[in-house]
C-alpha cells in the first residue's frame, strides 16, 4: 500500500452502523492505493509496479502490504497524483454518479449541496464546472468562513453560501438570477436537507448520500404535492453491485481523464505516517475538519 484516506464510511464501519460490515477480525479503510509488488503466475491484468485500487468496499486499506486476489483489484494510471489515485474510488465516483444518473441536467442549470467542503463537495464543484454546471454550495458557518468560500471558489464553485443565509427570505431575491436547481445533494439530513428541497424546482430530486447531522429528513408535504419533489438515496457500493466491473473500470477512467485535465484535484489533505493512525483518526472526527486526512505507508 501507498496511501489510503480516512473517509466518513470508515468510521461508520468501525462503529459498526454502515451498510456493509466486513467479518471480524478486520483491517480498516475502504479506499487507497497500492503498488504490486509481485504476481502470481495465471494474472494478466496487473503487473509489478502497476498501481492498483481497491475493486469494492470493505478490502481493508490500512495496511502496509496484503496479498489480494486480482479482481479484488483495478489498476489506474501512474501519470496522476499519489493524493488522487488514494481517493479516486468513493467521493469522485460518488459526485460523478450522482450528477449523471437523476436528473438530465444541461449545461447552464444549477445543482445545490451541502456539505460542500467535504470529499465529495470537493469533487462535484469540480466535475459539475466541467459539465458546464452552476453549483450552491452550502456550508455551516464558522470563524474562517471567507477563507473556506475563497477555497470553494477556486476550486469552481458558483455560489457559497451558510445554511443560516439559505433560510433568509433574501433568499427569494437569489433566485431571481439564478436557475432554480434541479437536482440537491444531501450528505447531512436535519434542517440542512428541509432547506435544500424548500429551494429545489418543482419536479426536481434530493439524492441523500450522508446523514452527517444523525437526523432524519424532514420533507414538508405540500412541497411533496405541489412541486411534486423526488427524494432518491445513493450508495457506490450498491451501484456497483448494480453495474458489471468493466463499467466501473470506464467510470475510473473517465474520472482519471479530467485530473489529467486540471479539471479534477484531490480533496485538501493532511498526510500521516500510517504508524500515526490514532492522531490521523482522532483528526478525522473533528468539527469543521477541512481536511482530508491520508495515511502514507512509504
Amino acid at each position: 500500500m501507498l496511501a489510503a484516506p480516512i473517509n466518513p464510511s470508515d468510521i461508520n464501519m468501525i462503529q459498526g452502523n454502515y451498510g456493509l460490515l466486513p467479518q471480524l477480525p478486520a483491517v480498516g479503510g475502504n479506499e487507497g492505493v497500492g503498488q504490486v509488488v509481485a504476481v502470481g503466475s495465471h494474472v494478466t491484468g496487473v503487473k509489478p509496479g502497476d498501481w492498483v485500487i481497491p475493486a469494492n468496499a470493505g478490502l481493508g486499506t490500512w495496511q502496509t502490504e496484503a496479498v489480494f486476489s486480482e479482481d479484488a483489484l483495478i489498476g489506474v494510471p501512474r501519470d496522476i497524483p499519489l493524493q488522487s489515485a488514494a481517493t479516486l474510488g468513493v467521493n469522485p465516483c460518488t459526485a460523478y454518479r450522482m450528477l449523471m444518473d437523476f436528473e438530465q441536467l444541461r449545461p447552464g442549470d444549477s445543482v445545490i449541496q451541502n456539505a460542500s467542503n467535504s470529499g465529495v463537495g470537493q469533487a462535484v464543484i469540480q466535475i459539475a464546472a466541467a459539465l458546464g454546471l452552476r453549483t450552491i454550495n452550502v456550508v455551516r458557518d464558522r470563524p474562517d468562513i471567507q477563507k473556506l468560500m475563497d477555497r470553494l471558489k477556486n476550486l469552481g464553485a458558483d455560489h457559497v453560501v451558510t445554511e443560516e443565509e439559505l433560510r433568509k427570505p433574501e433568499m427569494k431575491n437569489f433566485f431571481k438570477n439564478v436557475p432554480q436547481p434541479r437536482l440537491a445533494l444531501n450528505c447531512v439530513g436535519g434542517k440542512s436537507s428541509t432547506e435544500l428541497l424548500r429551494h429545489l424546482a418543482p419536479g426536481g430530486t434530493m439524492v441523500t448520500y450522508g446523514g452527517m447531522a444523525k437526523q432524519p429528513v424532514v420533507a414538508s408535504v405540500s412541497l411533496l404535492i405541489f412541486k411534486d419533489l423526488k427524494l432518491r438515496g445513493f450508495w457506490m457500493s450498491q451501484w456497483k453491485k448494480d453495474h458489471n466491473p468493466d463499467q466501473f473500470k470506464e467510470l475510473i477512467f473517465t474520472l482519471c481523464d479530467l485530473i489529467r485535465r486540471g479539471q479534477l484535484s484531490a480533496p485538501a489533505c493532511s498526510e500521516v505516517p500510517l504508524q500515526d493512525y490514532q492522531r490521523a483518526l482522532e483528526a478525522s472526527m473533528q468539527p469543521f475538519v477541512s481536511s482530508k486526512q491520508i495515511l502514507t505507508m512509504w
